[in-house]
């Protein structure tokens, strides 16, 4: 049975968003401390986030990217109905595919996918479009050598917070070039698509959280993009037929709540299904952690995923 999204926020979430936030207080925000300084406090499992994980299913492979050498972490499944393309978050600055391992297990397990996940260039070093095209260059490739690599043509995507953003890139670009009619859905979790900044981002100011309103703002900065209104950059100003019934999912306690909701109205305004998953109080990268929020959200998007596997 897939889990119930609940009324109002249960006290044990927001028990857990006290402790994220007494965490976080603790720490220097990353527009102060640096991109250098986060990605190593991640590796060394000294994060809000915990320890890694490294699943045994997990292999790296790599492959000829706009930028040299691609790095991708497969997560192989036997006989896969089908294979998952992973973009993972970090603000287009943190971030690599092997944080997400035990996440994407659970999907591969569970929806019985191949997860393929994407070592994108990162910014400040490697500023837009390097991000996009990496993964648009994995995407074209899956398409190209997915059914000889993994022994099936049918595809998903997703991601969370800028991962979603760049996996809605994807698509369009995937749509652009006549590729995208593999791809059966996309799970799209807190997403920014609007570089701009929506009220929300604007109004949740700095708070010792996962991520507040400044810090977004930081990030973008980062990207480097030329122009935001772009719908390279901010797809919330594309054109969206050609794309994949899609799942958002977001919390009330998210500076990306708006993005989440006003795709998701984008989406469905294009005639394609479109289902909004919205947690009371939940605050952002509330599924990485394992709490019931976050089991019960990633059951309902390894559900949703599932039911598109099974429509095609």
């Amino acid at each position: 049975m897939v889990p119930v999204i609940p009324d109002s926020a249960p006290p044990e979430i927001l028990a857990f968003n006290a402790e994220v936030a007494a965490f976080m207080a603790e720490l220097p925000p990353i527009r102060e401390a640096g991109p250098q300084a986060a990605r190593l406090a991640r590796e060394e499992g000294r994060s809000v986030f915990g320890p890694l994980w490294e699943s045994d299913l997990a292999r790296p492979m790599s492959i000829e990217g706009p930028g040299g050498e691609l790095g991708l972490r497969v997560l192989a499944v036997d006989r896969p109905r089908g294979v998952f393309l992973h973009i993972h978050g970090g603000g287009w600055v943190l971030g690599r595919a092997h944080h997400h391992d035990r996440m994407l297990e659970r999907l591969a397990l569970e929806t019985h996918q191949t997860v393929v996940s994407v070592d994108y260039r990162l910014a400040p070093e490697h500023p837009y479009p390097a991000a996009p095209d990496d993964c648009a260059a994995a995407a074209r490739w899956l398409v190209d050598r997915g059914p000889e690599v993994f022994g099936t043509d049918c595809l998903t995507i997703g991601g969370e917070s800028v991962g979603a953003h760049l996996a809605v890139v994807t698509l369009l670009r995937m749509r652009d070039a006549g590729l995208a009619a593999p791809f059966r859905a996309a799970n799209l979790v807190y997403g920014i698509y609007d570089l701009r900044l929506t009220p929300g981002v604007r109004a949740y100011g700095r708070r010792p959280t996962i991520l507040d309103g400044p810090g977004m703002a930081w990030f973008v900065e980062q990207y480097a993009a030329p122009d935001l209104e772009d719908p390279d950059v901010s797809p919330i100003f594309a054109d969206l037929s050609g794309m994949p019934p899609a799942l958002f999912t977001v919390g009330d306690d998210d500076p990306l709540i708006d993005d989440s909701v006003f795709m998701a109205g984008r989406w469905r305004a294009a005639g394609i299904e479109s289902r909004l998953d919205l947690w009371p109080g939940a605050v952002h990268a509330f599924d990485y952690f394992d709490t019931r929020y976050g089991r019960d959200a990633r059951a309902r998007m390894h559900a949703f995923l599932g039911e598109s596997l099974h429509a095609g």
